[in-house]
């Protein structure tokens, strides 16, 4: 692996050239890894080469200076080499023991945190938000930040039954992805047309086209071009709001916060599972968002109360069934728990059987 395999002009560059020479010597020969302690991997190789992983928590939104701290730390003590998780924690590679302790000692000291490995909370990902997305519903960074710092214990301790992957997303149609809980926007209302302001931005053809359920139209008003919603087909999605600002969805007081649980990507013991919706109208209430912040932890204290050893949040649900799940965490069930759209009949509650 010595040799830089030659460049592509697609896809993903080449993550080898960036990996430390110990990581690249022994690459797919690794004997067995343990867990020192919370933030730490071990990995030992058929060789008896070992490599150290220390993983720190970071602000998720990095500023130049924090990134020169936390580089130059790296220097110090890791060889030169990081990496950024996919969960913006940054991993240091050290090859040499005695380095571990004082490096996590480094950092602490200027105020980041060691944890996010093995049974813990690990750090939330979330989707960009006000900061450069042009359709998001709330702010994905701050439901982040408010949200870590009450779960930093957690993050810092092997606590919880298994890992738990927390995600947040700022619209209801383009990040976030699944999570064994995942805090998601929820618009409430059609969109506010500004039919003066049609004409001017939008593109309407496209914004027709864009309209999942086809609720959208051409239409003339005040002698205009402009746009029309058909209220009973919008399932108030947002996707007409980013190629035509003028049909802004974003309000005040209708969009909310939705909580859903169970999802899972990998098929590590099972096959990849949607997440199920568990509470939903919860109050946008920023800058610190405690109604959300609540219902998560209130979801956490009885994953950890109630799970196997082992069993993520998906796992734990499915062997308990959703209406002991409803009646653990005492959160309201209501008509909008049951899935009715069209492909439901296939997977979901809905059918003679349905238990709620």
């Amino acid at each position: 692996m010595a040799d830089m395999r030659p460049p592509i002009e697609s896809g993903c560059p080449d993550g080898f050239q960036y990996m430390h020479p110990t990581m690249r010597r022994n690459f797919g020969l690794w004997k067995y890894h343990t867990d020192p302690k919370p933030g730490v991997l071990r990995h030992v190789a058929e060789s008896g080469e070992e490599i150290f992983t220390v993983k720190v928590g970071t602000q998720r939104i990095l500023d130049i200076f924090s990134l020169r701290e936390l580089t130059s730390i790296g220097d110090e003590f890791a060889d030169g080499y990081i990496r950024f998780t996919i969960r913006s924690n940054i991993e240091f590679y050290v090859t040499d023991e005695s380095k571990v302790d004082p490096l996590i000692e480094a950092v602490e000291k200027l105020g980041y945190v060691v944890g996010g490995t093995k049974n813990s909370v690990t750090s939330l990902s979330h989707t960009q938000g006000w900061l450069h997305c042009d359709i998001p519903g709330t702010d994905a960074s701050g439901v982040v930040k408010s949200m870590m710092d009450e779960l930093i214990g957690e993050f810092k301790a092997w606590n919880m039954p298994n890992r738990v992957h927390i995600t947040t997303s700022c619209c209801q149609i383009n990040c976030g992805g699944q999570g064994d809980i995942a805090i998601n926007v929820q618009h409430t209302k059609p969109p506010k047309i500004d039919h003066a302001q049609v004409s001017n931005v939008c593109e309407r053809p496209s914004v027709v086209a864009r309209c999942p359920v086809a609720a959208i139209r051409p239409a003339m008003v005040d002698g205009k071009p402009s746009l029309e919603v058909d209220e009973k087909k919008c399932i108030c999605c947002g996707a007409c709001f980013p190629p035509c600002p003028p049909m802004m969805i974003n309000d005040a007081e209708h969009s909310k916060l939705a909580v859903w649980v169970g999802g899972n990507h990998s098929n590590a013991r099972g096959k990849p599972t949607f997440q199920k919706l568990v509470a939903s109208a919860i109050p946008n209430n920023p800058p610190r968002w405690p109604e959300a912040a609540g219902i998560v932890k209130l979801i956490l204290k009885c994953y950890k109360e109630d799970a196997r050893d082992w069993e993520r949040v998906g796992e734990w649900v499915e062997r308990i069934g959703w209406p002991r799940f409803f009646e653990l965490t005492g959160l309201p069930f209501t008509k909008y728990h049951i899935d009715n759209w069209r492909g439901a009949r296939a997977s979901l509650n809905a059918s003679t059987h349905i238990r709620f």
